[in-house]
């Protein structure tokens, strides 16, 4: 009898334990009541929310941030050891999603929407540091095994794969990488995007998603296939991105007078800084820093590529076998075949 009561007080321990499946359910359904709880503070008393909170809020930046990450603590503790992301991956991952939080659901909001060079550091956060983080935890594997099973199965279905695979082409995702910055950086299409609601959360949450989408692609540490793209077409990819984004920057930057009239129409934020200034400023940001993390990525790619071709297997070429030792005695790492640093003893 007290063997019995103690299984059935274990099973009902597991069930709603983090890897159960009743937590699988409980925590999405008790994310959802927290919501409803900001939604309801951020309406009826915005100014008292805490600096952390929205004063805004939006059920898809909330839905959209809060419930990867409860997948993603869920599915780690569901995988074995040995097949999670390593701690600074897990890191990377969790950094990358409080960046997107900070500038979608806090006060900065506020910022981004009273100062053009505000909004344009929200817009690469949204678009370049937030997403290629997150990319860089490679996330993919713990929040599938987080999800439950019939979420994960329409989120993994054929359909749905298919869909996105135009979008996954190298041209066709670096196309619509530079393209969004450029869209949403039109004048009158800036303006409109600032005074509609919809419109403002549309070009948003569009950042966003190519963001993901893109750096997602880049940043994929395996060999073709099972990724998207060679190492090659990645690489191309992080490049042929910095030329139009600097262009796109110089242009606002030298523009003769103010082209978004939104922010005087709304007021700004520092009334002391001229239309010129914060539209210079913005140009710098929209120039220097998407460049310098494309600089990045190519390294990153350049180091796959690399370890990538050190793990293969090759064949038994004495040539080959001196050259690799010769390297191995140069850059001081070990040798791909023997795993062991070579010395001028050591070569024939």
């Amino acid at each position: 009898m007290t063997a019995s009561l103690s299984l059935g007080t274990a099973n009902r321990s597991h069930a709603w334990g983090v890897t159960g499946p009743r937590c699988a359910w409980a925590v999405p359904f008790a994310l959802v009541v927290v919501g409803a709880a900001l939604d309801l503070a951020s309406t009826e008393a915005p100014a008292a929310m805490p600096v952390f909170l929205p004063f805004d809020f939006s059920w898809f930046a909330w839905l959209g941030t809060v419930l990867p990450v409860w997948w993603f603590l869920r599915g780690n503790a569901l995988l074995p050891a040995d097949e999670r992301p390593p701690p600074w991956r897990q890191a990377a991952f969790l950094l990358g999603m409080a960046a997107i939080w900070a500038v979608l659901q806090t006060r900065y909001l506020y910022l981004a929407e009273h100062e053009f060079f505000f909004n344009r550091i929200q817009h690469v956060v949204m678009h370049h540091l937030g997403p290629f983080l997150v990319a860089l935890g490679l996330a993919g594997d713990p929040i599938r095994r987080g999800m439950p099973r019939r979420i994960a199965g329409v989120v993994t279905h054929r359909l749905i794969r298919r869909a996105i695979a135009p979008l996954q082409q190298p041209f066709v995702a670096a196309f619509l990488f530079v393209g969004l910055v450029a869209l949403w950086l039109i004048p009158p299409v800036h303006f409109r995007a600032m005074i509609s609601d919809r419109l403002f959360w549309i070009m948003n949450w569009s950042m966003v998603l190519d963001g993901l989408l893109f750096w997602c692609m880049v940043l994929d540490p395996r060999p073709a296939p099972p990724a998207r793209a060679g190492y090659g077409a990645r690489a191309a990819m992080a490049v042929g991105v910095i030329f139009p984004q600097i262009l796109i920057g110089a242009l606002i930057v030298f523009a003769r007078y103010d082209i978004y009239p939104y922010y005087d129409f709304c007021g700004r934020f520092f009334p002391t800084i001229s239309p010129r200034y914060d539209q210079l400023v913005g140009g710098m940001v929209v120039w220097i820093p998407p460049a310098m993390m494309s600089v990045i990525a190519l390294i990153l790619v350049l180091n796959h590529l690399r370890r990538a071709e050190e793990s293969a297997p090759r064949p038994l070429d004495p040539r080959a076998a001196r050259m690799e030792a010769l390297s191995a005695r140069w850059t001081g790492r070990p040798d791909a075949r023997t795993n062991q640093t070579t010395t001028r003893d050591d070569l024939p």
